[in-house]
């Protein structure tokens, strides 16, 4: 009998991401060129890569006190969009809360199909230069180069995961010296199983063809699953069990492997919930705070967040 998840698998990569429902419902202001936001209110902007003309930009959300003298743990989010679009307005709030938690909550933009002849391997580099100008600036930004922390969701939750666990496609230009790998996941319906799994799931060789021309690697070389999980960080996931785009047997799977080679995995599924459920303002963005909850909780079990009794933070709050 087939697995259920060879239809789902490839669902999940083919479809993983129009996506409309989501970022899309974000608005910002594209630049002169249709390459992205000009600006996201109260964040610290900089350039963390220059592609040609191309300019990579990250928002730093930090906390309104901070002491100069210690270094504080950070969390960098990639938007979803299927690769193709989206923005990064789409974590914004999530940069918000977290820095009223203590944290340095970072947004950054990256090169997408839709506004750059890409593929997805150099959707991952750009994820890999994102951790590395963070470690490499981290005196200056106030970070802890060893409580880095990578987010995102649907294909943004891919490039998270594969900054830990997916080896090579590094820009040219990377100082390789300075680890990619963050030191935390946070991953929102990511994307994490790219091809098929032996024994459990099997893609046919047409659609294998599709996902590879869209990669432009064979699809396991860029699958999170199939990469390095014995030496993965602790890692949190949150998924809709009714996701349809990416199916919440994916990251079953991802949670069984991470498990099984001794890593820390803590998978929360939803029930009834769908694609880009936790989004802020999606519906009375009820989930969007179940799930920052979620997320703070463990972060505050890695040591990154003290516990909300010796601080404050709200899920939410916009006043950061």
């Amino acid at each position: 009998m087939k697995n259920v998840f060879q239809v789902s698998a490839v669902i999940a990569f083919l479809t993983c991401f129009c996506f409309s429902h989501t970022a899309a419902q974000q608005t910002v202001q594209p630049n002169a060129k249709g390459r992205g936001p000009t600006q996201i209110k109260n964040a610290q902007v900089e350039v963390y890569k220059t592609v040609g003309d191309i300019e990579l930009k990250a928002w730093i959300f930090k906390p309104k006190s901070i002491n100069e003298s210690q270094a504080l743990p950070a969390a960098i989010f990639f938007f979803g969009g299927g690769w193709r679009n989206g923005n990064p307005q789409q974590f914004v709030e999530h940069c918000k809360y977290l820095a009223s938690r203590g944290m340095i909550g970072i947004v950054v933009d990256y090169r997408v199909s839709a506004r750059h002849p890409v593929k997805v391997i150099d959707c991952i580099a750009d994820a890999k230069s994102a951790i590395r100008w963070a470690r490499l600036n981290s005196a200056r930004l106030g970070i802890d180069p060893k409580r880095i922390a990578a987010g995102g969701g649907s294909a943004g939750g891919h490039l998270a995961a594969a900054t830990a666990t997916v080896a090579g496609f590094d820009s040219s230009e990377e100082q390789t010296a300075v680890s990619c790998r963050p030191n935390a996941l946070l991953l929102f319906n990511p994307a994490v199983v790219l091809a098929g799994i032996r024994g459990k799931s099997a893609i046919d060789e047409k659609r294998l063809a599709s996902m590879r021309e869209r990669a432009g690697v064979e699809p396991s070389e860029i699958s999170p699953y199939h990469g390095d999980l014995a030496s993965a960080p602790p890692t949190f996931i949150v998924h809709g069990k009714a996701d349809t785009t990416v199916p919440y047997q994916s990251v079953e799977f991802y949670a069984e492997k991470m498990q099984a080679n001794g890593r820390e995995c803590r998978l929360i599924g939803y029930e009834n919930q769908k694609h880009g459920f936790f989004n802020f303002g999606k519906g009375d963005s009820k989930y969007f705070n179940k799930t920052v909850s979620e997320m703070d909780d463990f972060l505050v079990s890695l040591g990154y967040l003290k516990a909300k009794g010796k601080a404050g933070g709200r899920a939410g709050n916009k006043g950061n």
